[in-house]
């Protein structure tokens, strides 16, 4: 499949209102919630709830899972994994998506990421190995929840001298690893990020979530935070804006609206998400790449991706999601669809981004696609609520996933529940004769992409946004463009023979039926910059 040149926006679209006052969501998921009308809220305990989607005429997906987040109890201690895994189990649901890297540290023991410094973590517990080791006992599957750019938190940082923030964070100098806004700036909230297009950032971020895979026997990962911030005015680090310059020619600080500019960090996101892939699949093809993705505010008709374009999802936070799903980036999308039926549109809204997603899943003329589930805030909703876009969802053929285990209930999250009585109020509606999860199938299905090919080009002072072609008999069958670092890959290809061509150099070698093949480095001695943006 022969991917075609990014569409330039005009401008960034203008960002909407801000979210409903003391409604945003938990950190552990990157989501807020979309703005309320103005006004009253109305009664959440009568919601008026859409009406549900004609059924697929297939399931896209059968998972049916819970996010398990790492910001309060339920993976610190022995005690509190077991009855995680326990109530889980009684939800009926089929995969745990279980936090294990929170901010550039680890809910983990083996890792090259340090433990995260919690006083209320159980000494020497590995909160990671104990989950999957008793989920997998009870049929679950695990997918670990990497919150890939997050770099740290000043109301409760890692302490340890070995953490990111610490070696690279705003007092590193030219060795910071931190997005910025064009003042220099770097909090978000009280959150700092890591750059994708800071190369030695990104391998840092890739080696943390592989190594999940190599040491831990999980049944994927999940990237989170797999963007910029909101706003569309981060990515103007020095290194940045040098590289920038270096790779497409252009002069002077791009404004945060250049088309152009959006285009090339747009690319370095998705760079970061096909390498991760690539390497995660090199340590073991069977393992799932899951994202955890974008549906702010109103969605794009099914299969309308020129109007994707002008979301926010694709504006502001440079997330190109479908892309990731066609070409085989990621196995599996769960949307962050936190919508609230009973305000103003959003019930609509939940159930466009929903078949949205469905209709882009796979490119046009390929048989299969990148499975889609939805995810619930059912932090942000009265069970009943939760349980009708459950049902719609899994009406709709998707898979479902709520967030969280820890907030269950609106009633939970505003401190009017305790975490036992919400589980047992949703469990009682989505177990129900009819529910979503009153016959939960298991999850086997194995995950689309399980092979791959990646190279590296050398030798240039400007690595990076180089277009590399696959070919075969001749006949150009893919494209891409190097990351930063001038590590390139392709995820889409039949096994067989390919030729790699870029910059001059050209190395064939067949890709496998099953795994990863690296290709030798290529030696390029060009300085001439290299086209911006997807090829």
């Amino acid at each position: 499949m022969t991917t075609s040149p990014l569409p330039r926006l005009a401008a960034l679209l203008a960002l909407c209102c801000a979210p409903l006052a003391g409604a945003t969501a938990p950190p552990a998921v990157e989501s807020v919630p979309d703005p309320a009308p103005a006004g009253p809220l109305p009664d959440l305990s009568r919601p008026e709830v859409a009406a549900p989607l004609t059924p697929a005429p297939a399931s896209i997906s059968a998972v049916r899972g819970l996010w398990v987040d790492a910001f309060g109890p339920g993976l610190k201690t022995s005690a509190q994994v077991r009855r995680t895994v326990e109530e889980a189990a009684r939800l009926g649901v089929n995969t745990l998506f279980v936090q294990a890297i929170r901010r550039g540290d680890c809910l983990c023991r083996r890792s090259a990421l340090p433990v995260v410094t919690d006083p209320d973590l159980e000494p020497g517990f590995d909160p990671l190995g104990e989950i999957t080791r008793l989920a997998h006992g009870r049929g679950m599957r695990v997918i670990a929840w990497a919150s890939v750019t997050g770099a740290s938190n000043t109301q409760a940082p890692n302490t340890n001298a070995a953490h990111v923030f610490r070696r690279h964070g705003p007092g590193a100098g030219a060795e910071s690893w931190l997005a910025r806004r064009p003042d220099g700036s770097w909090r978000e909230g009280v959150d700092g990020w890591l750059d994708p297009a800071i190369p030695a950032a990104a391998d840092f971020m890739v080696a943390g979530i592989v190594g999940l895979v190599r040491n831990y026997p999980v049944d994927g990962v999940q990237l989170d935070r797999i963007r910029y911030p909101d706003g569309g005015v981060w990515g103007y680090d020095p290194k940045v804006l040098a590289r920038y310059r270096a790779e497409t020619g252009a002069r002077g600080t791009p404004a945060p609206t250049d088309p152009r500019w959006l285009a090339w960090k747009r690319e370095q996101v998705t760079a970061l998400v096909r390498r991760i892939s690539l390497e995660v699949k090199a340590a073991r093809p069977s393992a799932w790449v899951s994202a955890a993705t974008i549906t702010y505010q109103a969605p794009p008709a099914p299969g309308d991706l020129a109007a994707f374009r002008k979301t926010r999802t694709y504006a502001d936070v440079l997330q190109d999601w479908p892309t990731w799903m066609q070409e085989g980036l990621i196995d599996l999308n769960v949307l962050m669809n936190y919508k609230r039926d009973a305000v103003g549109p959003q019930a609509a809204w939940f159930d466009g981004w929903n078949a949205f997603a469905a209709s882009v899943r796979a490119a046009p003329g390929d048989p299969r696609g990148a499975e889609v589930a939805g995810g619930t805030a059912l932090y942000l909703n009265p069970p009943q609520v939760t349980a009708a876009q459950a049902a719609r969802t899994v009406a709709a053929g998707l898979g479902w996933v709520g967030y969280s285990y820890r907030t269950p209930t609106l009633d939970v999250y505003g401190t009017r529940q305790s975490t036992p009585e919400g589980l047992a109020a949703v469990r009682d509606l989505l177990t129900a004769p009819g529910g979503a999860l009153a016959t939960t199938p298991p999850w086997t299905a194995q995950p689309r992409t399980v092979r791959g090919l990646l190279g590296r080009v050398v030798g240039s002072p400007v690595p990076g946004g180089r277009v590399v072609e696959a070919l075969r008999g001749g006949q150009v069958v893919a494209r891409t463009v190097t990351d930063g670092g001038g590590n390139y890959g392709f995820l889409n290809l039949a096994p067989g023979p390919v030729e790699v061509r870029v910059s001059g150099q050209r190395w064939a070698e067949p890709v496998p039926e099953v795994g990863v093949i690296r290709y030798p480095d290529l030696l390029v001695r060009d300085v001439i910059p290299a086209a911006s943006g997807r090829p």
